[in-house]
């Protein structure tokens, strides 16, 4: 008789369970990718939109003196995609240092007024430099460098007849400062606007 063909033998539970464990493996193996892809997608600099709301949320603090969760959110602005709101933050950020370190600013001198005007005028705090720069002046009436950034900082905020007062006292000090608010960006949009233009330009006056 033929002989007959022996039947597979029935997997034990050992061999079973071997491959529910590789299964469950490359189950988990797969989900850990997945979650890998995730993080790394928060891992991404922020969008344009979320970069703006957390440097506005960070501004809403910093003026509120919770100096710490300000300068988190400044960090995470400074990591976004706009260069002008990322600087801005770098600068803030930088700030909140300062005072976290110093517990409250120390200004003493013109010169110390002067700084941190400039400073806030960079992240376009302009309402506070001028405030710091009026009181430079106040301590150093006859420095030119601090009348001609204080016309700046009243020319950016609208106060253009304070602007226009100071830049011309600045230029009575230093003439090079005309050549200086020529070549200035922030005085461009004035420059060919009375009474600026006659002040920058007196050579044309009478065309």
């Amino acid at each position: 008789m033929p002989e007959k063909k022996k039947s597979s033998a029935p997997k034990t539970a050992r061999q079973l369970k071997k491959a529910r464990t590789s299964k469950m493996t490359r189950g988990s193996e797969h989900t850990g990718a997945a979650a890998a892809s995730r993080a790394a997608a928060g891992a991404q600099p922020p969008s344009s939109k979320k970069q703006l709301a957390s440097f506005e949320a960070a501004m809403k603090l910093f003026h509120a003196r919770i100096l710490k969760e300000a300068r988190e959110l400044f960090l995470q602005a400074a990591a976004g995609p706009e260069r002008d709101v990322a600087h801005r933050a770098q600068l803030h950020a930088a700030m909140c240092d300062r005072r976290l370190q110093q517990g409250t600013l120390d200004l003493r001198s013109a010169e110390d007024y002067y700084t941190y005007g400039v400073a806030l005028l960079n992240a376009r705090n302009v309402a506070e430099a001028r405030a710091h720069l009026e009181q430079a002046l106040q301590l150093a009436p006859g420095a030119d460098h601090i009348y001609y950034t204080l016309a700046l900082a009243q020319a950016l905020g609208g106060d253009l007849a304070s602007a226009h007062d100071n830049l011309k006292r600045a230029i009575e000090l230093e003439p090079r400062n005309r050549i200086m608010a020529r070549q200035d960006a922030d005085f461009a949009p004035l420059a060919n606007q009375p009474p600026f233009d006659v002040l920058l330009y007196p050579e044309k006056k009478g065309w």
